[in-house]
């Protein structure tokens, strides 16, 4: 791939992700219509960037002279596109504004936390005012028929801007940790360990065939067009059935677990959902195949683990847990997910271990000149351009340093302090790796970081003002990762590798965080505004957060030790984890992933376990009868199924412009 990159690539996709980071709210809170974002590989970013291939490689035809943008270039504009659109929506305002407004708004309300939390909160972290508040969920009256910058100026900015100053100091931090974690596990990553990055593997070789000019060639590849009639077809005739029920419906969802009973050994199957969803059939494909495997064996072995304790007489009421701060953390066997996310970070530190023993070194001695010639390593030989930075460990300690006395200052003890962010960061480095190796388009975590600290140390850990703090800042960013930040940005580390100006990708990337960052607070202050944050469409949003805010108060008002249950469970995750990946490091032959085991729990595997399986089977029928060339053939079926869904879903988004309704190509 041609790794050249230039100015015009980052004014490009500073545009388009500006554009994105304003219309995404708009488009899905105001007008209700087809998500533009949502995963971590999201709609509308692809979509745009799918067009620009077509585009670029259109007019080079025409006028016989290079693309206007190179592969990398429009790799690097879709990597920017999507940091906006997360930061803008799922990965943090959807329900940032309603986490911090909630205690002013239900203040006057019968909810207990409010009167519980209220004094233990502090102040600096949300907007005081009543009258503030009031504007921003009902909206300035008259506000729908006025102009932009009316609208702006009935803000009461003297409330907002201290408050979202203080957030964003948060938010930049954290940013900024994540991306040394990404530039100091990039390499490794990429280079040593060869991940394969399923989910970038479309945009790469889009940009492969733009720079070897046969852009035209690979569109019309008989598989990939075989792939892109079929998913066209599909959502053609769906979404005709869902503007006119008259017309027959081709079903994309099996509810299987009517033939499950509710009791016994399969009883853990009693939901059961069957999802036909092309795209992730086409990611499952391209990942891994023991990866693929993994994902629906474990999910599987999950229900039936619910059912062998049921039989046995072991299983345990919801209320083992006790109150617990996690997505997902209902029931006690999902307390594995502890255990199993600290093993897996250690085990992708001991498998980082020559490069980082590489970086300390250098970050001991200054006089290391680790750019000279090239390193030989326990795996591969280190491409010259990637010498060992030191500036991104010294990036982490300041960075984490720096969130620890932000949590300090505003009210957890010190211990807790120190070891909050650093159970953010792991969790973090866990979920990218899922995301990143497993080719996961959308992945939910179980058990919150804070849930493994209160398990172990009991809520004394934090006191009743750290508790109430912790909620808070962990709700804002480090509980929804369904389009988390982290997982793009190491997507991002394979981006540099086709660079040949990797410096100016981490520029694009740092620049995208803190514009979109401004950016999306501006946005949804406006939207709240003129329309009214109550008129949002913010169901979802609200709910979680109030569920957030109650959990807290029971944990104040009724404080608890170590909860010997999560611990049990917690050391059997990894325990389990342990084994699985002494198999899987030692055993050639071994046919389970560690990957499967840590998304097990997971409610997106509730979705993708069936795409993975057929994914997987595909995969496995291709390779074994026709090997690696009719493979290399195949492929381009399933990245076909991945064009079609998402070049329909765009379509079906700008009909939503026009209607009252749209047809979402995706599950919501």
């Amino acid at each position: 791939m041609n790794g050249r990159l230039r100015l015009r690539a980052l004014l490009t996709g500073l545009v388009l992700g500006l554009f994105l980071c304003v219309y995404t709210p708009y488009n899905n809170a105001v007008l209700h219509n087809t998500p533009m974002g949502g995963g971590h590989f999201p709609l509308a970013p692809f979509f745009i960037v799918a067009w620009l291939f077509v585009f670029d490689a259109l007019i080079s035809r025409l006028t016989r002279r290079p693309p206007i943008y190179s592969g990398v270039e429009l790799l690097v504009v879709w990597l920017m596109m999507v940091l906006f659109t997360a930061i803008s929506w799922a990965g943090l305002t959807e329900t940032f504004f309603v986490n911090i407004t909630a205690p002013e708004r239900y203040a006057k309300d019968a909810y207990r936390w409010t009167e519980v939390l209220g004094p233990l909160l502090p102040e600096a972290w949300f907007p005081r005012s009543a009258e503030a508040v009031s504007t921003f969920f009902q909206g300035i009256k008259g506000g729908r028929d006025m102009g932009v910058m009316e609208v702006l100026s009935g803000i009461h900015w003297d409330v907002w801007l201290p408050v979202l100053s203080i957030w964003a100091l948060f938010f930049l931090g954290a940013y900024f940790v994540m991306l040394c974690l990404m530039v100091l596990f990039g390499r490794q990553w990429v280079v040593n360990e060869r991940v394969h990055f399923p989910l970038v593997r479309v945009p790469m070789l889009m940009g492969e065939a733009l720079d070897q000019k046969q852009f035209t060639s690979w569109w019309s590849n008989r598989y990939l067009l075989i792939g892109l009639v079929f998913t066209g077809f599909l959502h053609l005739v769906n979404g005709l059935h869902f503007y006119y029920p008259s017309v027959p419906e081709m079903p994309t969802l099996i509810l299987a677990g009517s033939y499950f009973p509710k009791f016994g050994l399969f009883s853990g199957f009693h939901k059961l959902k069957l999802y036909f969803i092309p795209a992730f059939v086409g990611f499952a494909f391209l990942t891994t195949r023991q990866i693929s495997f993994s994902m629906w064996v474990f999910y599987l072995l999950g229900g039936l683990l619910f059912g062998v304790l049921y039989v046995l007489g072991w299983q345990l009421p919801e209320a083992a847990l006790g109150t617990t701060l996690g997505p997902d953390l209902a029931r006690p066997e999902g307390a594995q997910t502890i255990g199993s996310y600290l093993i897996f970070f250690v085990f992708l530190v001991w498998l980082a271990r020559h490069h980082l023993k590489e970086t300390l070194t250098c970050f001991l001695r200054p006089s290391c000149r680790s750019g000279e010639g090239e390193h030989k390593g326990k795996f591969d030989k280190v491409p010259r351009q990637w010498v060992t930075p030191i500036w991104p460990l010294w990036g982490l300690l300041i960075g984490l340093v720096f969130m620890s006395g932000w949590c300090w200052f505003f009210g957890l003890p010190l211990v807790a302090s120190l070891l909050l962010p650093l159970m953010f960061m792991i969790f973090m480095l866990v979920v990218s790796r899922i995301v990143c190796q497993g080719g996961l388009p959308y992945f939910t975590m179980t058990a919150a970081p804070s849930d493994a600290l209160m398990g172990m140390f009991g809520t004394s850990f934090f006191g009743s003002a750290g508790i109430a703090a912790t909620a808070v800042m962990q709700k804002v960013l480090f509980l929804d990762v369904r389009e988390a930040v982290a997982p793009t940005l190491f997507h991002g580390s394979k981006i540099r590798q086709e660079s040949n100006r990797r410096s100016l990708v981490l520029v694009a990337i740092g620049i995208s965080l803190v514009l979109a960052l401004a950016t999306a607070f501006v946005t949804m202050l406006y939207l709240g505004h003129k329309y009214g944050l109550r008129e949002l469409g913010l169901e979802w949003a609200t709910q979680t957060v109030l569920a957030n805010y109650e959990n807290a108060q029971r944990l104040v008002d009724q404080p608890v030790g170590p909860n010997y249950w999560t611990i049990t469970y917690a050391g059997a995750g990894a325990l389990v984890m342990g084994l699985l990946i002494f198999c899987y490091y030692k055993f050639p032959w071994w046919p389970l992933h560690p990957l499967g085991y840590l998304v097990a729990y997971s409610a997106g595997m509730k979705i993708l376990w069936f795409p993975f399986f057929l994914g997987w089977l595909c995969n496995h029928l291709v390779l074994h009868y026709g090997g690696t060339s009719l493979f290399n053939r195949v492929r381009y079926l399933f990245v076909g199924l991945i064009l079609g869904d998402f070049l329909m879903g765009g379509v079906y988004g700008f009909i939503g412009l026009f209607s009252s309704q749209s047809y979402n190509v995706f599950p919501l």
